[in-house]
């Protein structure tokens, strides 16, 4: 006769959204399953959903701590960066496209599309990980470095310009060209398009 695993453990939400996160590294979002992490973890079959209602709230906590993750790498790099406009739009770029080539499954999860209105939570996730570099467009577009008349045009442009540098470094298509090389090089064409005229 086997007995259930009892629910007892330190911190529980934690421990199965790190194992959720190697899972969809592994085998992605198919792979996941609430009954297999509480196996993983050593905790009852029922334990998870003190936590998450059913797998889309589990992959939703998942994605707004990657976007609580990337936020904190962000803020990081662009407090420690004390250079021109340029210089700091590179620095947040080359972050960015690192912690995507580090965290591939995890930034597609972050961004995948959804089935429904995004969760309040997730949305509140994504503006709070980019509300630095968003400024320092914003500081740019104020005091001339680049056009005022690009707006929000200008920011999807390059969340746009990065996620498609992200996936080729992540699948090994840019080729030899050193990627922190590739990222500044992308930026400052991008950004000598954006100076006003």
């Amino acid at each position: 006769m086997t007995t259930a695993r009892p629910y007892h453990h330190g911190n529980l939400r934690s421990a199965l959204l790190r194992q959720a996160e190697l899972v969809l590294d592994e085998r992605g979002t198919e792979g996941l399953s609430l009954r297999e992490l509480a196996r993983d973890v050593g905790v009852s079959n029922g334990a998870p959903r003190r936590h998450f209602a059913d797998k889309g709230a589990l992959l939703d906590a998942l994605a707004e701590e990657g976007f609580e993750r990337l936020g904190r790498r962000l803020d990081t790099a662009l407090d420690d960066s004390d250079g021109d406009f340029a210089e700091r739009l590179a620095v947040f770029a080359r972050t960015y496209v690192a912690f995507g080539v580090e965290h591939r499954a995890l930034l597609g999860l972050m961004h995948r599309p959804k089935s429904e209105a995004p969760d309040d939570r997730l949305r509140a996730a994504n503006d709070r990980a980019f509300a630095a570099p968003l400024r320092l467009l914003a500081e740019a577009r104020a005091r001339g470095d680049i056009d005022p008349d690009t707006g929000g045009r200008a920011d999807m442009t390059l969340l746009a310009l990065l996620q498609g540098l992200t996936v080729l470094a992540a699948t090994g298509m840019h080729g030899e060209r050193p990627l922190d090389e590739l990222v500044t090089g992308t930026v400052t064409t991008l950004l000598n398009g954006l100076r006003p005229r």
